[in-house]
């Protein structure tokens, strides 16, 4: 058992830098991380090898994939397949995500 101090929780991204992502756990199978934009930021992230969960822990914003999109606030979960474009736009507060990746994070490789 590890309990996994800080993750999901809000951090302002370094100066220069668009957003913030940090990784709060890795094993083979899995990996959690924190992925944060401040309000009005942009997303630039890319489609992922892996597939990923977020969980909305603060903020509010709009999630667009190829399928449709949807505004999420606290408490939403959001799963996304590999290979999914995907973009938080409309960030109308600084949105802080706690994110799973399976297996973890880059251990397919590159999209």
């Amino acid at each position: 058992m590890r309990i996994i101090d800080g993750a999901g929780q809000w951090a302002r991204p370094a100066q220069g830098t668009a957003n913030d992502w940090v990784e709060n756990l890795r094993v083979p199978d899995l990996s959690v991380g924190t992925y944060c934009i401040p309000a009005g930021g942009v997303d630039d992230q890319s489609p992922h090898t892996e597939d990923e969960i977020y969980v909305v822990t603060s903020g509010r914003a709009r999630i667009v994939t190829p399928d449709g999109a949807a505004e999420v606030g606290p408490g939403a979960v959001i799963f996304v397949p590999a290979g999914e474009e995907h973009r938080f736009t409309d960030v109308t507060e600084d949105l802080a995500l706690l994110v799973v990746f399976g297996p973890a994070y880059g251990s397919r490789g590159t999209a």
